[in-house]
């Protein structure tokens, strides 16, 4: 991966980020696969890692919540006992989005227990410095989650929608059932009812989807590794909250939010990525090399 020029690394990040799955990307670089899955390696870790530092001390009037299924390997049902020792099966992504900013506050994926929940909302509670109020999905994980996390220092509501029942065309395998309603269950504090909801975190999960080959349903580029899973979800938000100009705001997240001045460029992003280091090896060929030129 060091032997990639910046202009290479370039147009293997943007394939990457505009949704085209690895081997579509092997196809239109040239670059080998191991090479791109090295690079998405070391980049998802570096966006994580600068996520993790400075996405902190944020002022969220309204957190919205909700979590995104996905698989790796194969769905649940299909997964043999050993596979699922390697992490095969159903995976989800938490995600945390500002109402206002449209910064995603904080995300994270593994499974959808109520101990994913509290570390999700553990990470949400860190980074917020101030009252917020919250609104989620009727998933009930989130009930203990919330109150572990923040505390009675919240205004917390639940938005449950009702479906109606299955429709009998052929086209429902693909298609929702039709929303007839919504539930508001207040849980704690006293949330502003105009601004309960999750459509804001909804539209981020379309986003993803969009966005991230990983997450495109009935296609074969869904994830074998979790930890491709995991870099490619980091480098997702990294790229969504400082290079992606949101149309509403005509500025990125980040700005709004005030944790960047700028339009972040994927060059920005490749940044992030720790110095190159010389191998010992490589160091003792150049030594050998000066040697043999000074008596040539």
């Amino acid at each position: 991966m060091n032997c990639l020029d910046p202009e290479t690394r370039t147009r293997v990040v943007n394939c990457l980020i505009e949704g085209c799955s690895i081997r579509a990307t092997v196809r239109l670089t040239g670059v080998a696969k191991n090479t791109i899955v090295k690079l998405l390696a070391d980049l998802g870790c570096a966006c994580a890692a600068y996520h993790n530092r400075h996405v902190r001390n944020l002022r969220v009037r309204r957190l919205q919540c909700d979590e995104v299924w996905s698989f790796c390997g194969a769905k649940a049902k299909n997964v043999s006992i050993e596979k699922k020792q390697e992490g095969w099966g159903d995976i989800w992504t938490w995600i945390g989005i500002d109402a206002d900013t449209k910064l995603v506050v904080s995300y994270l994926v593994g499974g959808r227990d109520g101990g994913w929940a509290k570390d999700f909302m553990e990470d949400c509670a860190k980074r917020i410095s101030n009252r917020v109020q919250i609104t989620t999905d009727g998933h009930r994980a989130y009930l203990d989650a919330v109150e572990e996390a923040f505390g009675a220092d919240i205004d917390y509501a639940m938005l449950q929608k009702i479906y109606g029942a299955p429709s009998d065309e052929e086209t429902r395998r693909y298609s929702p059932a039709k929303c007839v309603g919504c539930d508001l269950k207040v849980v704690s504090g006293n949330p502003d009812p105009k601004h309960v909801s999750t459509s804001y975190v909804e539209r981020q999960n379309l986003t993803l989807r969009m966005q991230n080959r990983r997450f495109t349903r009935l296609t074969n580029a869904h994830s074998k590794k979790v930890d491709n899973h995991r870099h490619m979800v980091a480098l997702h938000y990294m790229h969504y909250n400082y290079c992606r100009i949101h149309s509403t705001l005509r500025v990125t997240p980040a700005q709004e939010a005030g944790l960047a001045d700028h339009v972040w460029s994927v060059m920005d992003l490749i940044a992030l990525l720790p110095k190159p280091t010389v191998s010992g090896s490589k160091v003792e060929r150049n030594l050998l090399k000066e040697a043999l030129g000074r008596f040539a």
